[in-house]
């Protein structure tokens, strides 16, 4: 299904059940006997076939879809996929007994990650990324979220920031960028955060501005990371550097991670196992969508589960990522999340598809260009084969991928 274009730019895949995510649709957007139309990389038109304008599919390569499925490319919204390295030691620390601050205070954690990325090259990150990489996009995925994070300092963010932008360079895949430089304190901060987070927005951010590498600006809000106010200081700079900003919030304690993202109109929020009515009211009122990453809860056997019926009750919108990163979620595969969504959280099968797909673009900033088959947007698409939507939820380890489109290709 890959093949190149037409010389009119035009492709079509016809006799195909679409799941189209679209806002507003009842569900996942169901179209039984559906077309998707592309020229360019764009899709002109998606939904019945039999309501599609012949001049639509008009010389264009079509696509015999053997009545399979058909959604939205898949959105990994949050990850760390830039890292070198592993940290199975420490897994196996915490097998022993060992808690997740334990870990770090024994020179484990973020810290042990950092000096792995300090370590390598650029060139070194990308190699070792790739396979992470790999693995996400054989799944349907067409679109990653990479956060730095394990720099820490200002040539090493940039470092690992323009590793991730080279990502794009070689693989057919949209990749956005987020400096974390507010992750941890580095080995050499000895103990003052305020003085780093001073680096932080006076030094590190305005460089990676300048030299455009990152989509956004994300912060770690938790007592063994920064305080809410020290959190506003971050967020205030990258609002003055016009970039939007994103929370790792409420994971371990509610220190009002939510509502803080919230006061900033964040992208969104996420974790949020301890985010509480008021954190939730501020979201949705906001419009901060909720970053739902049950592998992190699974790895280090967390036992205090997000709010999801909050989210529900208040409008939250819920977004589904791998969160995937050497010390608390080494995990790369979209469709083991989603099934981890549902059985752990209890989120229902339309919004764990939605979580990876409409939602995950919204939490990106990018619901304007993907994240739903319309018209308009890019024509990101996964065909699948299976018999039902719920399918892609309830399997695991098992990919019944058909073929992944990228910007029509």
């Amino acid at each position: 299904m890959g093949g190149p274009n037409g010389k009119s730019g035009l492709r079509l895949w016809r006799n195909a059940r679409l799941a189209t995510m679209a806002d507003g649709a009842a569900g996942v957007g169901i179209v039984d006997k559906g077309a998707i139309a592309a020229r360019d990389g764009l899709i002109v038109y998606a939904g019945p076939e039999a309501d599609m304008p012949a001049s639509a599919g008009q010389g264009a390569e079509t696509v015999d879809c053997q009545g399979r499925w058909i959604t939205p490319g898949l959105i990994d919204c949050h990850t760390h996929l830039v890292y070198a390295g592993n940290r199975a030691n420490e897994f196996e620390m915490r097998l022993a007994g060992a808690t997740y601050e334990e870990v770090a205070r024994a020179g484990g954690g973020i810290v042990s990650s950092v000096r792995s990325l300090r370590a390598a090259s650029e060139d070194e990150l990308v190699a070792q990324t790739l396979p992470r990489l790999d693995a996400l996009m054989a799944e349907g995925v067409t679109t990653v979220e990479i956060k730095s994070g394990y720099g820490l300092d200002a040539d090493n963010e940039k470092k690992s920031l323009r590793a991730a932008r080279r990502l794009a360079n070689e693989r057919p895949v949209t990749i956005r960028t987020t400096c974390l430089a507010a992750h941890a304190l580095p080995p050499e901060g000895k103990g003052d955060k305020d003085a780093f987070i001073d680096l932080v927005a006076g030094t590190i951010l305005p460089e990676v501005a300048a030299e455009k590498l990152a989509d956004a600006v994300d912060g770690f809000c938790e007592g063994i990371a920064f305080s809410p106010e020290q959190m506003a200081r971050v967020f205030d700079k990258a609002k003055a550097l016009g970039l939007p900003v994103k929370l790792h919030a409420d994971q371990l304690s509610n220190l009002h991670g939510a509502a803080l993202a919230a006061r900033y109109g964040a992208l969104s929020a996420d974790h949020l196992e301890y985010t509480d009515e008021a954190g939730a009211a501020a979201m949705a009122k906001a419009g901060t969508v909720a970053g739902i990453l049950p592998g992190a809860y699974y790895f280090i056997r967390e036992t205090k589960k997000p709010p999801v019926d909050l989210f529900r009750r208040h409008g939250v919108k819920m977004a589904v990522a791998t969160d995937s990163n050497p010390g608390t979620s080494p995990l790369t595969s979209l469709l083991l999340t989603m099934n981890m969504a549902a059985t752990l959280f209890g989120m229902t099968v339309d919004e764990c598809l939605a979580g990876v797909t409409r939602e995950a673009a919204r939490a990106l900033g990018l619901l304007g260009q993907t994240g739903t088959l319309e018209a308009g947007k890019s024509a990101d698409l996964a065909i699948w084969d299976i018999e039902r939507p719920a399918e892609l939820v309830y399997r695991m380890g098992f990919n019944p991928l058909h073929a992944r489109i990228w910007r029509g290709q």
